[in-house]
């Protein structure tokens, strides 16, 4: 089993709060987690998919009664979201740390039933898929975390071809079912398309006219639809970092699929080869750099990019918390670490603290006093030392 950093972050939140929830996307690995903590620490845990774990909890407060002093986990707990006012109930008799940890793939569901019932005694720990700092590197193992993806099970399936039927299956599964289950109507069909809209656009500004366009439907229909993918945590709205610099700047957020291996499964790109050839390995690039530094970056941090319409631009600007400041990274998918006259440009409007230059290879050279080129390990290792 791969070791995920988070669980030293569940465990401290259990030490801290009544109650915690786990959330994150489906197969990122949320069960694994838990059944691992609650094996050591002697936790009953719940499947509330499974109807006989969901029939012990019609009488909540009596069933749980019985396990007042060992913690509970409640997996899929947005399956039954009345829930959330019983265990309110519950800490409320005996308030104690490390009562139940919950987890829930939709997580604005999750956010909306919790925050009613249990706000100030529940805290969030947002899991990611695997980052590069999680998997053994190993040769071509950081290139199979892009082209497959962090999803556990696709990035450790035993090839290509398993691994796309994996993330196809993910897919599918999310349209049809998973979506429908929190109450929502919309045509899978009309969802598929935009998804697959979304990864073709991989890191362009959001055109929600053109999107409408394509789907047949308002362009606030396509925002509420964007909305939902975002809230599921499986798309990222970047937004523009405003500057009173007497310059115009982008104004639209771009786009990303979190996940790059979701990207090539929504393209049809199976391998490396195929994907190399592809007219959206950079940006496909570019989303997998940005999604592993915002996956280690300390809480607090503020990620936006920077465009000015004379092209000065930044792929990724951190506001980080504390005194590391503002830190400016370009992206290139490439070996070669010159920059980009737009960086220059950019870095004399931004004053960044430190600038960057992310590049495909593992190399770290200087660039000027306060920037430097590294590999995306490298840049992700500096950012886990701040948090």
């Amino acid at each position: 089993m791969i070791v995920r950093r988070i669980k030293t972050q569940v465990v401290e939140a259990l030490e801290r709060q009544a109650a915690v929830a786990l959330i994150g996307p489906r197969q990122v690995g949320k069960t694994t987690l838990a059944q691992d903590i609650a094996e050591e620490r002697d936790a009953l845990y719940l499947d509330l998919e499974n109807p006989d774990d969901r029939a012990k909890l019609s009488n909540p407060g009596l069933f749980l009664k019985h396990y007042e002093d060992r913690l509970v986990v409640l997996d899929e707990i947005h399956r039954t979201p009345e829930l959330f006012q019983s265990l309110r109930g519950i800490i409320d008799q005996g308030r104690r740390t490390g009562r139940f940890l919950v987890l829930g793939s939709a997580s604005m569901d999750l956010l909306r039933q919790s925050g009613e019932s249990l706000a100030g005694r529940i805290e969030y720990v947002d899991m990611q898929p695997l980052d590069v700092t999680e998997v053994d590197g190993g040769e071509g193992v950081y290139d199979r975390l892009w082209v497959r993806g962090g999803f556990p099970d696709s990035f450790l399936a035993g090839n290509d071809q398993d691994s796309l039927k994996r993330r196809t299956s993910f897919i599918r599964t999310y349209l049809e079912r998973d979506i429908p289950q929190l109450g929502l109507r919309i045509p899978a069909e009309t969802l598929r398309r935009l998804w697959t809209m979304l990864a073709h656009m991989q890191g362009a500004p959001v055109n929600a006219s053109q999107l409408a366009a394509g789907l047949s439907v308002s362009a606030p229909t396509a925002n509420k639809y964007i909305d939902l993918l975002v809230d599921l945590l499986l798309v990222r709205r970047l937004p523009p970092l405003f500057l009173n610099i007497g310059k115009r700047l982008m104004k639209s957020p771009r786009i990303y699929v979190r996940d790059s291996g979701l990207v090539h499964a929504l393209l049809g790109i199976g391998d490396y080869d195929a994907l190399a050839g592809h007219p959206v390995v950079g940006a496909s690039w570019e989303g997998f750099v940005i999604e592993n530094l915002l996956s280690v970056a300390p809480d607090g941090t503020q990620a936006s990019f920077f465009r000015t319409s004379a092209g000065a631009e930044m792929d990724l600007v951190l506001d980080l918390p504390g005194r590391a400041g503002r830190w400016a990274i370009e992206i290139k998918r490439s070996v070669s670490t010159k920059p980009t006259k737009g960086f220059y440009q950019a870095c004399e409007d931004l004053g960044p603290a430190k600038a960057f230059v992310i590049h495909a290879g593992t190399e770290r050279s200087p660039l000027s006093k306060d920037a430097h080129a590294m590999g995306v390990l490298e840049m992700a290792q500096t950012l886990l030392q701040l948090a």
